[in-house]
């Protein structure tokens, strides 16, 4: 059990039958009245965020989430096949689940798969990848503007927008949290 006064960014729990993780908390001491501690929820099941206040003695069973590094090997249709690296298993996951997790993943990676009891319910990439730029405009001579940007699209598809200097063929390191251009790699 954990109580609402231990809330921390990342915790998870179940709550009336869901399962959140706590994004945002804020313990709150009000002049008159009794504290209370606000939260932005995250159920991880469905996406949906929500807002919630609590008591700080109020108790919710912990919720375990697994984390098993898993091998993309290739997408067949909905499909997408995560090779497990201790069986050699292929786990088929349906593409509502995925999401646009592996908009920066080329087969063969490993990723973290996320279940709760045993239910496959998302997908975590590595926070960095190098991939490499497969089309983009070339750079214009003199056109240094700062913080100037082109669209650049990579290996697996995906389109971000990469400083100037950037050419085709170029590999670049990505932050796939926020889906930004890092460096050249």
């Amino acid at each position: 059990m954990i109580s609402a006064g231990e809330f921390r960014n990342g915790v998870t729990f179940e709550l009336d039958g869901n399962v959140y993780q706590v994004v945002e908390f804020q313990h709150v001491k009000p002049g008159k009245g009794a504290a209370f501690v606000r939260t932005r929820l995250k159920d991880i099941i469905n996406g949906a965020t929500v807002e919630k206040t609590f008591r700080p003695t109020d108790k919710m069973p912990k919720a375990h989430i697994e984390r098993k590094d898993m091998e993309y090997s290739y997408n067949d249709g909905g499909l997408y096949y995560f090779m497990d690296k201790e069986t050699f298993e292929l786990v088929p996951i349906n593409a509502s689940e995925i999401g646009d997790a592996l908009k920066f993943v080329k087969e063969n990676e490993t990723v973290k798969i996320l279940s709760y009891k045993g239910s496959i319910f998302g997908i975590e990439p590595p926070n960095f990848v190098e991939l490499v730029v497969t089309d983009t405009e070339p750079g214009v001579r003199g056109d240094t503007a700062q913080g100037a940007t082109k669209p650049a699209t990579l290996e697996t598809g995906a389109t971000i927008s990469v400083p100037l200097f950037i050419n085709q063929g170029d590999r670049i390191r990505i932050d796939t949290r926020t889906g930004e251009y890092m460096e050249r790699a």
